[in-house]
């Protein structure tokens, strides 16, 4: 019985995400049942995955998948988030630990990883002659419902929300702005002042299907 309750806390949270499988083994897994919270929402997907996935042999579009998504998955966990989707080459997680200008920083901390892990993962797939690529990233703060969502037949542990489709949107933004990564003014206004230091604006934007338009500041490197 112990091995056949360590097997499903190691599938639930696998396919489901840690903080979510641990919610559904607690037996938390009525239909519509959602706790509204406020958290730090991350969305990103990989630079031309299109253009690439389209010129690349097809059975090295899943390895392709799978070497970006552990650099940016292993960057969020240690950081101390959870992933809570995997849309084709898109991540949509969030970080909630403790106040959210805590949650904030540790998403930082998830995004300066993250790159660090695409920048090996490129030298290593450039060396074998394979496709590389880079990841945009959009960074929000808002109150979203996290729970369970769908049918009676199929259920889905995720967030929902206004600010979900905002952080899915200020991803997009990076590529019209040549940013790899968006960050909003409320999830900028959540931070401490250290913690901005090197937040720059990028201007105001109307994102897509959102009423009103943001202002959005990107992350200025050293050097």
């Amino acid at each position: 019985c112990a091995s056949l309750g360590r097997i499903a806390e190691t599938l639930v949270e696998t396919y489901l995400g840690r903080d979510a499988g641990r919610s559904v083994l607690g037996g938390h897994i009525a239909r519509g049942v959602a706790e509204r919270i406020e958290a730090v929402l991350w969305y990103s997907d990989l630079r031309s995955y299109t253009r690439i996935s389209d010129t690349m042999p097809p059975e090295q579009i899943i390895p392709f998948l799978n070497d970006y998504a552990d650099a940016i998955i292993s960057a969020i966990h240690e950081a101390g988030g959870d992933v809570l989707k995997l849309v084709g080459d898109g991540t949509l997680a969030i970080f909630k630990a403790g106040d959210v200008a805590t949650a904030g920083r540790c998403a930082l901390r998830a995004e300066t990883l993250a790159r660090s892990n695409i920048a090996a993962i490129n030298l290593r797939r450039a060396d074998e002659g394979l496709p590389v690529t880079a990841a945009y990233l959009g960074l929000h703060v808002g109150e979203v419902f996290y729970g369970n969502i769908g049918s009676r037949d199929r259920l889905d542990f995720t967030v929902v929300g206004p600010a979900v489709n905002e952080v899915s949107r200020i991803a997009d933004l990076c590529r019209s702005t040549e940013r790899d990564t968006l960050v909003s003014a409320a999830f900028r206004e959540a931070l401490h002042d250290l913690d901005r230091a090197n937040l720059v604006s990028v201007g105001r934007y109307a994102l897509r299907g959102v009423s009103r338009s943001q202002d959005l500041y990107t992350i200025e490197r050293e050097g």
